[in-house]
């Protein structure tokens, strides 16, 4: 286990350690355990938790029993569930996922967006039906109430598909060239999509119209900054009814009021990355944005760095396990990462803040998985 600390808030890397090769027998592993003090103390918290090459998303079900990756090569998608800490299933696929969508609680109705234009459904027992888009997909969101698909990609329309009819429908046009990503409120339903222009345009799905626009790459210049290229939209993410964060492909972070044109607050994560995703905290008041490089909590009024991480490979895809205190991240490595940070919610006790006792290393594994249990 790798402890780090910044601003006194300590991070927890449950993931760090040696891998044991699959291809060894069961008794070559027990005895690599006795011999190497490092396998023997290593933490595997959830069993098989690792890719044959690159995790590229993560997610976590609505429920929080299960937690899906995608990965490569072969296309994959696995399964853990966290009450078990094992993996559950494993199904692989045609083609590279771009991202996925769990529509339902558990993991029994997914859809699976894939880099050769192809829309995939899995139910619980497997693969369902897929369908192409006319155009490359980036990203997709699904609007509950009418039981609509909307995918945005290498295009200027949005396309809509409806689950309960099983057919497009007329598509949204909007202004930009092509579309990178997209997002709808839970709230009220608006859908915002970020244009490569560096625009988020919001519509209506009621009426099908644009109700507005935001020119995000205007307002992500500021006096400090060293803009080299034209800002795109490169992460997108609401919280509550009125407020909404975009990220730039330059590595700003702009968080809007929705009443307003003009952002609150612009952060920069300095590195000139694309944004790749972004999380809300709300115990907190935390935004917890990530490029490839690095993973920033920051405080949502005033902007001041909570914390921040920085794994050895580059980054994929983040995801915060809900009323934990783990954060799952999906690297350019075999191995997915899991940290605990106390301070965002104590799953168990604060004792985890104190020097680790010696006998944490001998039932480092249980005390753990009580931490992930605890959430419950």
């Amino acid at each position: 286990m790798q402890v780090s600390s910044l601003n006194e808030v300590k991070i927890y890397s449950l993931s760090c350690g040696k891998s044991l090769p699959e291809w060894l027998s069961d008794r070559k592993k027990r005895a690599l355990q006795k011999k190497d003090v490092d396998v023997r103390r290593r933490i595997e918290l959830i069993q098989d938790f690792e890719m044959p090459t690159v995790c590229t998303t993560i997610k976590v079900s609505k429920d929080g029993q299960y937690i899906l990756a995608t990965g490569t090569y072969k296309p994959r998608v696995r399964c853990y569930d966290t009450y078990q800490l094992s993996l559950k299933f494993e199904r692989c696929l045609d083609s590279e996922v771009v991202t996925f969508e769990i529509l339902s609680d558990d993991y029994s109705k997914i859809v699976f967006l894939h880099n050769d234009r192809y829309i995939e459904f899995h139910s619980q027992s497997g693969f369902y039906y897929k369908t192409r888009i006319p155009k490359f997909g980036r990203d997709f969101s699904y609007h509950y109430p009418s039981c609509d698909l909307y995918f945005v990609g290498a295009s200027s329309e949005v396309y809509r598909l409806n689950l309960e009819q099983g057919r497009y429908l007329n598509p949204l046009q909007t202004d930009a060239a092509e579309n990178n990503v997209c997002d709808i409120n839970s709230v009220h339903g608006l859908f915002a999509t970020g244009t490569i222009e560096g625009r988020v345009e919001c519509w209506d799905p009621r009426t099908r119209n644009r109700v507005g626009l935001l020119d995000c790459a205007l307002n992500s210049v500021t006096a400090d900054s060293e803009i080299n290229s034209l800002p795109t939209i490169s992460a997108l993410k609401f919280n509550g009814a009125l407020t909404m964060a975009v990220g730039t492909t330059t590595g700003q972070v702009l968080l809007y009021d929705l009443r307003s044109d003009k952002p609150l607050l612009v952060k920069d994560h300095q590195y000139g990355l694309p944004i790749k995703s972004i999380h809300f905290q709300d115990s907190l008041d935390l935004i917890l944005s990530a490029d490839s490089r690095i993973v920033k909590m920051w405080n949502k009024n005033s902007g001041k760095i909570f914390t921040s991480l920085e794994p050895e490979h580059d980054l994929n895809d983040v995801c915060l396990y809900p009323n934990s205190g783990m954060l799952l991240t999906a690297n350019e490595t075999p191995k997915m990462g899991i940290y605990y940070i106390p301070f965002c919610k104590p799953a168990l006790s604060s004792s985890l803040n104190q020097s680790l006792p010696p006998a944490f290393l001998m039932m480092d594994t249980f005390y753990i998985c009580c931490v992930l249990c605890s959430s419950h």
